[in-house]
C-alpha cells in the first residue's frame, strides 16, 4: 500500500507501485473508437502514462493540457492519458481542447489500475486511479515514476521532462 493524502486526509492505494528498472506491465485500455490498446501498440517509442482520477477534475484537465503540449515538443514520445472515464467524456474532452499530440485511454472495463496497483481504496474517489506518472522507455521498461502525494496537485512537469530527456 503507497500512503498519499487527498485534500489533506490520509490516503491509500491497494498495493506498492511497479519500479524503476521493472518491465512495465501490459495493459488492455480502450481508445475513444472503443477499440482495445495495449503497451505492445507502443512498441519502440517513450511513453509517458498520465494517469489520474477524471477528466472532470481541473487538475487532471490541466495535466492532460500540459502534458499534450510536451509531446508536441518532444519528438519520439507517447503520451496517453489514463483515467476511468468513459471513452466518450475522453473524446469530447480532446476535441474541446484541442488534444492532438496524445491519446486518452479508458481504464473503465479494464484490470489497469490493479495491475499498476493505482487503486484508490479509502478516499472519496475510492475504485479510481491515483494521480501518477510513469515513464517507460522503448524496452518496456520502467523509468520513471511520481505518484504524486496530494492528489488534488499536478505532477512536477520539470522533473519529468528531465527523466525523457535522459533517456
Amino acid at each position: 500500500m503507497t500512503t498519499l493524502t487527498f485534500k489533506g486526509n490520509p490516503a491509500s492505494t491497494i498495493g506498492d507501485l511497479p519500479e524503476i528498472g521493472e518491465q512495465a506491465p501490459n495493459f488492455s485500455l480502450v481508445a475513444s473508437d472503443l477499440s482495445e490498446r495495449s503497451l505492445n501498440d507502443y512498441t519502440g517509442k517513450t511513453i509517458v502514462l498520465n494517469i489520474f482520477p477524471s477528466l472532470d477534475t481541473g487538475v487532471c484537465a490541466l495535466s492532460v493540457k500540459a502534458l499534450n503540449t510536451l509531446a508536441a515538443e518532444l519528438t519520439g514520445l507517447q503520451v496517453l492519458h489514463i483515467s476511468k472515464d468513459l471513452p466518450f467524456a475522453q473524446k469530447r474532452f480532446c476535441q474541446a481542447e484541442n488534444i492532438n499530440n496524445s491519446e486518452t485511454l479508458s481504464a473503465y472495463r479494464s484490470s489497469f489500475s490493479d495491475d499498476y496497483q493505482l487503486t484508490l481504496e479509502d478516499t472519496p474517489l475510492k475504485g479510481l486511479c491515483a494521480r501518477t506518472v510513469i515513464v517507460i522507455d522503448k524496452e518496456q521498461k520502467i523509468r520513471y515514476v511520481e505518484l504524486v502525494s496530494e492528489i488534488t496537485q499536478e505532477p512536477n512537469y520539470d522533473q519529468l521532462k528531465t527523466a525523457i530527456e535522459a533517456l
